[in-house]
């Protein structure tokens, strides 16, 4: 029982993680086209890399994913 509430509460987490990543990925995107709070290159630059950084948690999550169902 202990595991079947865990394995839940896991993917819980997992989907909600996805999610509010996702989320910031989908605010900052649209600051960055409409230009709120963007005042030079170097914020562009800083706002792009904090998307990259986004997505790296996405493919990361993803891999740990894969590796578990590999097992």
């Amino acid at each position: 029982f202990i595991g079947i509430v865990m394995l839940s509460f896991n993917n819980l987490f997992e989907a909600e993680l996805k999610k509010l990543i996702q989320q910031e990925i989908d605010r900052i995107t649209e600051n960055l086209q409409t230009g709120i709070s963007i005042n030079d290159h170097v914020e562009y630059k800083l706002q792009v890399g904090k998307i990259a950084g986004l997505r790296f948690a996405m493919e990361v999550c993803e891999e740990a994913q894969h590796n578990i169902i590999q097992r």
